[in-house]
Parts: structure tokens; sequence; C-alpha cells
């Protein structure tokens, strides 16, 4: 991996060994490094300083994910917001609510796009009401609320 060389983004350079290694953790996240190292060419140590480089910059994480369902959480929405003024402020603040799974600066009809996940219908209308529609900046919100859960997949990273 290029050392703190950027893309044009800013994001940092990624190699094609790193891309692997990812690709090899996005498979299973609990495979041992000195597997990985086998599989890309590399000893366990390298292997090792390569998934903490990449964890220190922010460039993935290695999480268990759930379904919601199956942990208590019967009640998931996707919010598109509209904001007046200025996006980063309202967006700053939507991350950091606990029920926000993501924000995402989006071109189209909203500003952001929100996603949260509440235990069921009541926490849900408390968030949208008392909790989003009161931050500073939200003008408008329309809840996109989730039926059924059909794919959910984070193996995208490396194609």
């Amino acid at each position: 991996m290029a050392r703190d060389s950027k893309n044009t983004n800013g994001s940092p350079a990624i190699d094609a060994v790193s891309l692997a290694i990812i690709e090899q953790l996005q498979e299973d996240g609990r495979r041992p490094y000195g597997a990985i190292g086998k599989a890309v060419g590399l000893s366990e140590a390298a292997v090792r300083q390569r998934v903490q480089k990449l964890l220190d910059q922010g460039v993935m994480q290695i999480v268990a994910v759930t379904d919601p369902l199956t942990v208590g959480f019967m009640r998931q929405a996707m919010v598109g917001i509209t904001v007046d003024g200025d996006i980063d402020p309202v967006a700053d603040a939507l991350a950091a609510i606990d029920e926000v799974d993501y924000v995402v600066v989006s071109a189209g009809s909203f500003d952001l796009l929100v996603e949260i996940v509440c235990e069921d219908d009541e926490h849900l209308l408390e968030m949208l009401t008392k909790r989003i529609r009161a931050v500073p900046g939200v003008r408008s919100t329309e809840s996109f609320v989730y039926l059924k859960l059909r794919k959910q997949t984070y193996a995208w990273g490396t194609r």
C-alpha cells in the first residue's frame, strides 16, 4: 500500500494486495491473518500491519452484522430529509443520534437520507417527531418504513 498516498477524492489509495485482504475479510471477518497471508502472498505480520492501517485510515471496519429483527428492533425506516440552509450541521446532528445507522448527503428530492432502527412503531414515531424533526434546519421529512429485509450485504467493497 502506498505510504500516505491519496486518491483524487482525498481517500487513501488502496493497492491490489490490500483489496485482496479486504475481500478475504468480507468472506469471513474472523479469518486468521496467516490464512489471509497465504491467499494474498504476504506473511502473517504483513497482513496484520496492513489490516491495522486500513482500520486506522477508516477504509474498513470489522464488525458483526445482524438482522435487526432478530435482536429486537422490529421497525426500520429510511427517512428522506429536506434541509433549510447548510446541510453539514444537520447531517452531524443526525449522525449523533444512536438510532441512526447512517446518514447520506444526496442529490435529488432529498438533501439527506437517514436510516433508523427502532424497537417498535412508537419508538419510530418518537424518533421522527421529537428527535429528527426537532433538529434545527430540518424543513421536512418523508419516511419509508421497511416491511421486510430481503437482502443485506457488504461484499461490494472490492469489485
